[in-house]
């Protein structure tokens, strides 16, 4: 069995500059121990096929009650709250089967790729409606007038959430998914889970036509959802149903900014957009680390042996980058074949929301390059800052000059 190095220290720079270290560790081996957010040990995964592999694997477990004791195991003295004890904690993508299965049925149905292609012509209206705004003011922040509005208000109307409220799910959204304190974790779940409570109770006294409602009274085979299932799932559709697709629209944008070939070569065929997004996707996607899972049995990665109740971390951003499974992977390429990324996971966590965020991003894209000849950074590249998350890969800002 190979003997590991000191674990590595998952720090800022692996907010600033991911692709350069995990280009050093993939060379090292697949699997390193590391230190994260805290001083949480665990163990980084670097390569595609291990990548790939576990997140398919049965023997890492996401169950939030046993992963919250091995946390506390950890830290037994700490008595600070944890991502683990929030009281949105139990949705789907922290649960097992049959569990997790019994709850995916609920939603799956709002998020074919049939089911998501109706919203088409309003998203196409939400978008040039932003875009009107846009070209009134010719410099901007694209995040805060483009990228951030355009999927709140898809997943606000999509789930019944007044719009009106959406800058104060930007602000517990972007708490609860970054390395703020536990303090304040704490409070912005709280405040969270306490409006969602609300909005339900709302919702079973007047339903109206919205997936939220649906869910409120779904009656799947005799299965009806907990109080707390309720408020976690949506507090998960709400949060994921717009944090994936603002930051694809804002990475994917940078990305094009970067390469002007490749921005050109989209606006002269836009029929390359598809393929296109999947390329943006693989190269530099919305998700960084996957969210935590931990081994419930020991489990050989290569010529390493994880051993039971450690906590393993997934870098899909390393994953698409890794010249094992890419042809150049270091090269922007909207013509490559796509497929095979693993952006949005693998295996039955598989992102529920990855044919909207598609869609959105498509036509944000098609929107946005089809209305302005002029579209460059309003500064300098090294200027931009991304935010402090290692589950999120996103900018802070994004501010562009168009015409």
């Amino acid at each position: 069995m190979r003997v590991l190095d000191e674990p590595i220290v998952i720090d800022e720079d692996f907010i600033t500059r991911p692709h350069a270290i995990y280009e050093q560790l993939r060379e090292q081996g697949p699997v390193r121990q590391a230190i994260a957010r805290r001083g949480l040990r665990v163990w980084l995964v670097t390569g595609y096929a291990e990548a790939k592999a576990l997140l398919a694997d049965p023997r890492l477990s996401k169950d939030n009650a046993r992963a919250r004791g091995l946390f506390e195991a950890q830290f037994p003295a700490d008595g600070q709250p944890n991502v683990f004890s929030s009281s949105l904690a139990s949705h789907m993508l922290n649960l097992d089967p049959p569990d997790h299965t019994r709850l995916r049925k609920l939603v799956n149905k709002a998020f074919t790729a049939r089911t998501v292609s109706r919203l088409r012509p309003r998203i196409e209206q939400i978008a040039d409606e932003l875009l009107e705004e846009v070209a009134a003011k010719g410099s901007v922040d694209l995040l805060e007038s483009f990228a951030f509005p355009l999927p709140i208000t898809v997943i606000c109307e999509l789930l019944g959430v007044p719009v009106e409220d959406r800058d104060k799910f930007r602000t517990w959204s972007n708490s609860i998914v970054a390395s703020s304190t536990p303090e304040l974790l704490q409070e912005h779940s709280a405040a969270l889970a306490a409006y969602l409570s609300a909005l339900i109770s709302a919702k079973r006294a007047e339903p109206t036509d919205d997936l939220l409602s649906d869910l409120v009274h779904v009656s799947e085979e005799g299965d009806q959802l907990s109080e707390v299932e309720l408020i976690s799932m949506a507090f998960l559709l709400l949060v994921a149903g717009h944090e994936t697709t603002v930051n694809l629209i804002g990475n994917g944008v940078r990305a094009l900014l970067e390469h002007p070939d490749q921005l050109a070569a989209l606006r002269a065929d836009p029929a390359l957009l598809p393929g296109a997004v999947e390329e943006l996707l693989r190269f530099d996607g919305p998700i960084h680390i996957a969210t935590l899972r931990f081994t419930a049995e020991p489990v050989q990665v290569g010529d390493v042996e994880i051993p039971a109740d450690e906590f393993v971390m997934v870098s899909l951003l390393s994953a698409n980058r890794d010249g094992e499974r890419f042809d150049e992977p270091d090269t922007l390429d909207i013509r490559r074949p796509a497929g095979g990324h693993l952006a949005f996971g693998h295996g039955i966590h598989y992102c529920v929301g990855a044919p909207l965020a598609r869609l959105e991003a498509e036509i944000a894209l098609r929107k946005l390059l089809g209305r302005f000849s002029t579209l460059e950074l309003n500064g300098e590249a090294t200027a931009l800052r991304y935010r402090e998350s290692t589950l999120m890969r996103g900018l802070e800002s994004l501010p562009v000059r168009l015409a």
